[in-house]
């Protein structure tokens, strides 16, 4: 009886919620029609490639060889043009120096659609943060890039080089080409943990691997999620098998972090691990986030210092195995240069046997070449930005607040209008005759304006060092049967690697 009186009951609250969801979608889906005829109407003096009816330009970005498709855009669309992934989200995607300099000599924060996704790894750090918080950690964060700090640095490179080029002396004597990147990357890696956490002359250990690994694999995940518009709702991306992956790689790199600051701060109670700190030959980048008080004396919450040690992490070692890896593959192209950036690296060392920090500022040629592969192949091929208000550019057009833009650096470099001959690498360019009258946003590896990248001089550091040594030991040439297949992942990477031949050089080679 009492069932029976239920039923129309149960049906009747079960119709009324079927018509609440009916009503919520529909409302949804005027609600995204509407955005999107607002986005198409702010971006109508941009003409743009056609889009895929559901997709957008998703699907043609995501292809093999996406980066040259947008370059051959450049051509067709002069300075900008719409880039929509899906028919919801919409970039405006430019790459000419001017209308560079329109929205990123301003200080308009990053684009949240898309370094959002960022939070989940590396927290509320300097990469995503904005207004006043954004200007504190910055200023807190200067003082461990000065370069009484940067100095005992070189040391730490070439220690890190030297193993990894004693591994590449076994694998050369096999005669066969290998893949360079991941043993780059485990050295950007070592060399990083030494540098941020103090690490010892004992190499990676077990749970580095594993954060090594972590990385690696949250770059993959994070270009994936940026690309596929299906995965930006969290709550849809979370159930996916890749949400899953995304999340236990964050935690491995979150329990690697949370360790280190854990033994770290101990280690700052302990009155005789005090007195190794100070006796170290160098503060690392741990010591100095540890230490560091603005004016009210507020120091990093653990949050804040979790967030900047991940960010510093990401940014700091997969950057820079990118740009050292295309770097040996240039010159493996190019050994004409080649041998001319060692043959700077052998006078610059002399009888010595390891490079002191004066020597890098004589590394002119070496730094020329580091610079044209930064241009062809740029660490970070794409940054975003959100404009938080109005932008009127050269040629008159504009665009409202919040819009959003994609800076395409890799486009940008490689734009005809721009760069003559942009295929061809010439060092030249970046001579001092050559530099004097470019657009100060021509070239842009480190991004430019108020939020430029805090470690790029960390980084030219590091890749001078890196590099000058590894032309010292080995002489490179390229695999014509595996040519790199170039994909965005956050960075710049190779789908197949990078595989080169090495040749050991001999006695005197700078060893």
């Amino acid at each position: 009886m009492a069932l029976s009186f239920l039923s129309p009951s149960l049906s009747r609250l079960g119709l009324w919620a079927s018509v609440v969801i009916l009503m919520v979608t529909v409302l949804k889906l005027f609600s995204l029609l509407f955005q999107r005829q607002k986005l198409a109407r702010a971006l109508d003096s941009f003409p743009g490639p056609p889009t895929h009816w559901l997709f957008g330009h998703a699907l043609e970005i995501q292809k093999t060889g996406g980066l040259d498709k947008v370059v051959t855009w450049t051509e067709q669309f002069p300075y900008a043009h719409p880039l929509w992934l899906g028919q919801f989200v919409v970039f405006l995607n430019i790459y000419e120096p001017d209308y560079a300099k329109a929205v990123y000599s301003r200080g308009d924060p990053k684009a949240a659609y898309v370094y959002d996704f960022f939070l989940q790894w590396i927290g509320k750090g300097l990469l995503v943060l904005e207004g006043p918080k954004w200007f504190q950690h910055r200023k807190l964060l200067t003082p461990g890039f000065h370069y009484d700090v940067l100095k005992p640095y070189v040391a730490i490179f070439a220690e890190s080089t030297r193993v990894m080029l004693d591994k590449w002396e076994k694998k050369a004597s096999e005669n066969k080409s290998f893949d360079i990147f991941c043993d780059v990357g485990h050295m950007a890696l070592d060399t990083l943990m030494k540098c941020t956490f103090g690490k010892g002359d004992s190499g990676l250990g077990h749970s580095d691997n594993s954060y090594y690994l972590a990385v690696s694999d949250l770059t993959l995940l994070m270009q994936q999620r940026i690309d596929s518009f299906q995965y930006h709702n969290d709550f849809i991306y979370w159930l996916t098998p890749h949400g899953r992956r995304f999340l236990r790689a964050c935690q491995i790199a979150h329990d690697h972090t949370d360790h280190v600051i854990r033994q770290r701060k101990a280690a700052l109670q302990d009155e005789k691990e005090q007195k190794k700190l100070q006796e170290r030959r160098h503060l690392d980048f741990l010591d100095i986030l540890l230490g560091a008080r603005d004016e009210s004396g507020i120091k990093l919450s653990d949050a804040d210092l979790r967030a900047e040690v991940d960010t510093f992490m990401f940014e700091g070692h997969d950057t820079t195995t990118s740009g050292i890896s295309w770097f040996l593959y240039c010159m493996a192209l190019y050994p004409m240069h080649q041998q001319r950036c060692r043959e700077e690296a052998r006078e610059i060392l002399g009888d010595r046997d390891s490079f002191q920090w004066d020597d890098l500022a004589k590394m002119t040629y070496l730094t020329m070449c580091i610079k044209e592969c930064f241009r062809l192949y740029p660490p970070v091929p794409q940054v975003y930005r959100q404009l938080s208000k109005p932008v009127t550019f050269v040629d008159g057009r504009s665009l409202p607040a919040g819009s959003l833009i994609s800076l395409h650096i890799y486009a940008l470099h490689r734009n005809s209008a721009v760069w003559p001959d942009p295929e061809v690498f010439d060092p030249l360019r970046f001579s001092p005759e050559n530099m004097t009258g470019r657009h100060p946003f021509a070239f842009m590896p480190f991004s430019a304006g108020p939020r430029n990248c805090i470690g790029q001089q960390f980084a030219m550091n590091e890749m001078k060092v890196v590099t000058a040594l590894c032309l010292l030991r080995f002489e490179f040439s390229p695999d014509p049967s595996k040519i790199p297949i170039k994909v965005p992942q956050l960075i710049l990477r190779s789908k197949n690697g990078i595989h080169l031949y090495l040749r050991p050089l001999g006695p005197g080679s700078g060893k």
